[in-house]
């Protein structure tokens, strides 16, 4: 059983910056891809990051450049830290675990960009 508790989400102004965090439970923890996506209004969900077991990244173009993945195994969480955030940034995002062919989700997290 895995569960996910997002936090960080928060209202932002355009160019600000935040950490979103996500903690798993769950020994299966250390060997899963873990990722971060988003869904905004209207929108489907989409990807944002993922990063795998041993640390490899990949991020949508959308976001790469302003954004860094990083997970700490000892402690079972993983990171989103975005940088000059814009309006189009704004949604609910969500951590994710991916493991035997199994998607697990957190409940979500707001971020909104907005002066």
């Amino acid at each position: 059983q895995v569960q996910l508790v997002e936090s960080g989400g928060a209202l932002v102004q355009p160019g600000g910056s935040l950490r979103l965090s996500c903690a798993a439970s769950g020994r299966l923890f250390r060997f899963a891809v873990m990722g971060w996506y988003r869904q905004a209004p209207g929108k489907q969900r989409e990807l944002v990051a993922t990063i795998t077991s041993v640390g490899s990244t990949n991020y949508a173009e959308s976001v790469k450049g302003r954004s860094t993945i990083s997970r700490d195994n000892a402690n079972n969480t993983v990171y989103l830290q975005m940088i000059s955030l814009q309006p189009e940034d704004t949604a609910v995002y969500y951590c994710n675990v991916y493991y035997l062919g199994i998607n697990y989700w957190g409940q979500g997290t707001q971020v909104t960009v907005s002066s």
